[in-house]
């Protein structure tokens, strides 16, 4: 169960038992373009031309604003709820978005303190309210943005995905526990949930860790220990040389844009077929 380096550390290998078989997946760092741009094995999805637009939905009696971002594409594509950081609903987030958007992808980023009356311009003020929220009313505000996303008419309503990053990460896995509709789920350098809430995953996950992060990566032994045992579909990867948070900070764009085009070609399979 261990990762093993191929040359000198170009390539990282992490094995997962699933199923009663055994996953690989290769995390091979090529030299790719910025997030911001379409990765260079574009095909007819990627595209530069995308709608973007804010959006509010209800969730209980209260509303929540989202930002919204279409692909331009003639049929229905699939869906991918991005959950934001601990900083709330940030210009890195709207960038993600546009990014699964300019991918092939309908992208819907709800602001998760919609309720506190949006993210505010301060990160330290965003923690503490992120710090806050109860978990249950998360849930269930991710659960009015994926009601409302299958209503969309350019979505295919049974192809929904989420991914998360950091506190959205964890988010995210939580989430996948939680609703047995997704298709597919991401997780960027979040912490898993309870080992028993793993078994009532049905979503094809797939997870993102970074080699410099020994806090989220403490815990990555009991996930793949429950993932054998409930024998779901989860593959994980730890990228060398970044630390927490590296899709945001691109300490090392190379290794950025590699684990980005993994997240895009797990998406495609995932919720494309």
């Amino acid at each position: 169960m261990g990762i093993r380096s191929v040359d000198g550390g170009a390539r990282r290998w992490k094995a997962v038992q699933v199923g009663g078989g055994v996953a690989v997946l290769a995390a091979v760092l090529f030299a790719l373009p910025a997030l911001r741009r379409p990765p260079p094995t574009s095909t007819a999805l990627d595209r530069s031309d995308i709608h973007t637009e804010y959006v509010k939905f209800p969730s209980g009696r209260d509303t929540i604003t989202a930002y919204l971002a279409y692909p331009e594409r003639k049929d229905r594509a699939p869906a991918v709820v991005v959950i934001h950081e601990i900083f709330g609903l940030s210009d890195f987030i709207r960038q993600t978005t546009e990014q699964l958007a300019k991918d092939g992808f309908v992208a819907i980023a709800p602001d998760l303190l919609s309720r506190q009356g949006g993210t505010p311009p301060s990160n330290d003020d965003a923690r503490k309210l992120i710090a806050g929220l109860n978990p249950d009313t998360v849930t269930k505000d991710l659960d009015a943005t994926v009601a409302y996303v299958k209503k969309l008419k350019a979505v295919h309503p049974d192809r929904v995905g989420v991914i998360g990053f950091c506190w959205g990460g964890s988010q995210s896995f939580r989430y996948a526990t939680n609703n047995p509709s997704l298709a597919a789920f991401v997780v960027c350098y979040g912490a898993g949930p309870e080992a028993t809430a793993i078994a009532r995953i049905r979503a094809k996950g797939l997870g993102v860790y970074a080699e410099n992060d020994a806090r989220i990566n403490a815990g990555l032994g009991d996930v793949d220990a429950a993932v054998r045992t409930y024998h779901k579909s989860y593959q994980h990867s730890i990228y060398p040389g970044v630390g927490h948070g590296f899709f945001r900070t691109r300490e090392r764009p190379e290794v950025a844009d590699s684990a980005w085009r993994n997240v895009v070609g797990f998406f495609r399979e995932s919720l494309e077929h």
